[in-house]
């Protein structure tokens, strides 16, 4: 028992001696909490104080390269150069924005509106979004940089930070086709973060064209650089702050540059066409007949993207919103026209599969066709005489093709049409595209007071009346003809590529439908286009090319009703004049090339549009032959007795190899036009 007292007692000891010690290390360590929080707090207390207020870390955008585009031969079209824009933060002007504001105003020379919108994003800066910068000018100017760069200090919360902006190395070249950017809108903005897309305020997006139905190509992805800043926000140079703040390895993020679009455009055929063209206002489509792929995507008047490429103000838009020419308008998907002669390909062939023309079928032209009390004029005031298929197909005998209209009637006539790709898009996929309109029966019994009447096929057999086209329709619809009957959709992408060169995909032809029509029927219809060209009389013979084989037709369509009096397109104003078509392939045969020119308000065809088609025409052959062609030797070298001979290039319509990597750095519908105006 007395064992057990004595164990009890020193167990006790040593409870109390272990309290004690532990009481004693808690002491310790508060004391010593204690007194490091005394060291911070007051001894060092005004020094932290100073940095928390006057240092901070700031995210700084690496904007990516935007990808290139290139021709079909490898030539840049657009590309990126080196520029600067301005940014600024809400947090670091704070007690002097109003007086950077002003001095920004008058050294940028600012507009109202942009220094409205400067004051607006200060105004709606609020919490943390006062330490992000908005973007204030995009494309600083050298002379500017220079200017900045000397009242720096002057100048609280500004960044100017080098950024790559949009280079359209030839200016109006194809700006349509192309397309332009400009920044995104707030009301996009949302739109694009909710669907998880990494754009920022400031960002840009492509508007038009290939631009904007290749963004997500195109566009890359943005790198970052984070730097540690004072407080009216200037950069501090390499300190151990610096070091302490930001970690190496967290200090800058690389950009990457987007992909590279290799077109199908050809560039010196482009070039070609836009110099040529001799109107206003109008467009050139060509394409390869075996492919589908876009050769020349021309519209006139032209833009230039790099004027459009930044912050256009309203006032700007509007001056090209009123212009009577309309240039927003891309032409060749967007507009749509009587195409007049170029169509009675369409009812000839029509007429053809029904059984209505046989090899005997003619009629006699005295200048007009005398149809339900009325005369329906031949373009020919003295008439043609007697007319079988080819010679109307060759002279464009107007009342050959009312004879035919009235024997046909007009469903057969628009189920050809539609057949060949018209009445719908032709889903070319780099802007919204009008669908034409291609009348049936039902259409006139719907729309027209009085509803379908024979007469509504007499006009639609001509190319006027209701029948309504875009020229890359036609250029489709004549490939097709030239190729034997099969409707491609046009391409203008061949294929796309990384920024090293790789290729990430190849678009191939797409078939988009098969002609119905029986090969001695579209024989004879290829050999009266044939002898528009080539033949005597024909309405094209005088503008030919000697030594390419062309088939074509010329197309004069009415723009107003001209009544009983003739006026010629001279004596008209511009307004009033007809619009001039000419469609065309090459060679007749075995074609490579298919071109349609429609010039506004310009008369004949055969006068204002052939010119620039046979000139695109010539200028493919020649291109081809020079690349066909042989390489000079090089010269002989004594010391060898042979060297190997040069490897010929490739053939013209050859896929061109990968691209080298470049490093960052109007009728009575009058004139419809799509959805996709200006932004």
């Amino acid at each position: 028992m007395a064992d057990l007292l004595r164990q009890g007692k020193t167990s006790g000891r040593e409870f109390v001696r272990s309290l004690v010690l532990f009481g004693v290390l808690c002491s310790a360590a508060f004391l010593l909490l204690i007194g490091r929080l005394y060291h911070l707090q007051v001894t060092l207390g005004h020094d932290y104080y100073e940095k928390s207020l006057n240092n901070f870390v700031k995210e700084l955008k690496i904007p990516a390269d935007r990808g290139l585009l290139l021709d079909r031969h490898g030539e840049v079209l657009a590309d990126s150069r080196p520029s600067y824009d301005l940014y600024l933060t809400p947090y670091f002007c704070s007690k002097v924005c109003d007086e950077v504001v002003t001095r920004l105003s008058n050294d940028l020379s600012l507009g109202d509106e942009e220094q409205q919108h400067i004051r607006q994003k200060l105004r709606d800066s609020h919490g943390l979004s006062r330490f992000k910068p908005f973007l204030v000018k995009v494309d600083i100017g050298r002379d500017l940089v220079d200017v900045f760069a000397a009242h720096r200090t002057e100048l609280d919360g500004l960044d100017l930070l080098p950024a790559p902006h949009r280079n359209y190395k030839r200016g109006t070249f194809a700006g349509h086709t192309l397309g332009y950017l400009s920044e995104v809108s707030e009301s996009e903005l949302s739109l694009l973060q909710e669907e998880g897309l990494d754009y920022h305020e400031g960002d840009y997006v492509g508007r038009r064209g290939i631009e904007r139905a290749f963004e997500s190509q195109l566009r890359g992805k943005d790198g970052a650089e984070r730097v540690v800043v004072d407080a009216k926000g200037r950069m501090l140079g390499k300190t151990d702050l610096n070091a302490e703040l930001i970690p190496e390895g967290e200090r800058v993020r690389l950009p990457r540059p987007g992909n590279n679009l290799v077109l199908t455009l050809d560039a010196h055929l482009q070039q070609v066409a836009e110099q040529s063209f001799p109107g206003r206002a109008g467009a050139v489509v060509a394409l390869d007949p075996r492919t589908g792929f876009v050769l020349v995507l021309m519209s006139k008047p032209e833009i230039d993207p790099n004027l459009l490429t930044g912050r256009v103000s309203k006032a700007e838009l509007s001056a090209m919103a009123v212009d009577p020419l309309q240039p927003e308008i891309f032409r060749p998907l967007q507009q749509q026209y009587h195409p007049g002669s170029t169509f009675k390909v369409i009812t000839a062939l029509a007429a053809l599969e029904k059984g209505t023309l046989t090899d005997r079928s003619h009629t006699f032209c005295n200048g007009g066709y005398r149809f339900a009390n009325r005369t329906w004029r031949c373009w020919k005031p003295e008439g043609h005489g007697e007319v079988d298929l080819h010679k109307a197909i060759v002279h464009s005998c107007d009342t050959f093709f009312y004879w035919t209209a009235e024997h046909l009637g007009l469903d057969p006539l628009a189920d050809m049409a539609r057949a060949l790709g018209l009445g719908k898009p032709t889903g070319l996929g780099i802007g919204s595209e009008v669908p034409g309109v291609i009348p049936d029966e039902a259409y006139h019994n719907r729309l027209t007071p009085g509803g379908y009447h024979p007469g509504n096929a007499l006009n639609a057999a001509i190319g006027q009346g209701d029948v309504n086209v875009t020229p890359l329709q036609m250029a489709v619809l004549y490939a097709a003809i030239g190729n034997g009957g099969t409707v491609y959709r046009p391409q203008i992408v061949r294929r796309i590529d990384d920024p090293e060169g790789k290729t990430l995909k190849l678009f191939e032809p797409e078939v988009r439908g098969k002609l119905p029509v029986k090969a001695e029927n579209l024989k004879r219809v290829v050999d009266g286009l044939k002898g528009v060209v080539n033949e005597p009389g024909g309405t094209a013979f005088l503008r030919r090319l000697p030594n390419i084989e062309v088939a074509g037709k010329t197309g004069t369509a009415q723009v107003i009703a001209m009544g009983a009096q003739r006026v010629k397109t001279e004596d008209l104003d511009y307004w009033h004049g007809d619009h001039a078509w000419f469609a065309a392939f090459a060679p007749a045969d075995n074609p490579e090339i298919a071109v349609v020119v429609l010039n506004e308000h310009a008369g004949h065809g055969g006068v204002a549009s052939e010119p620039t088609a046979m000139a695109v025409i010539q200028a493919y052959f020649e291109d081809k032959k020079a690349r066909e062609a042989p390489a000079a030797p090089p010269p002989a070298d004594p010391s060898k007795s042979s060297a190997p001979e040069a490897a010929p290039p490739p053939p013209a319509d050859a896929n061109p190899g990968p691209i080298p990597a470049l490093k960052p750095k109007m009728g009575r519908l009058g004139r419809t036009v799509a959805g996709d105006r200006w932004s």
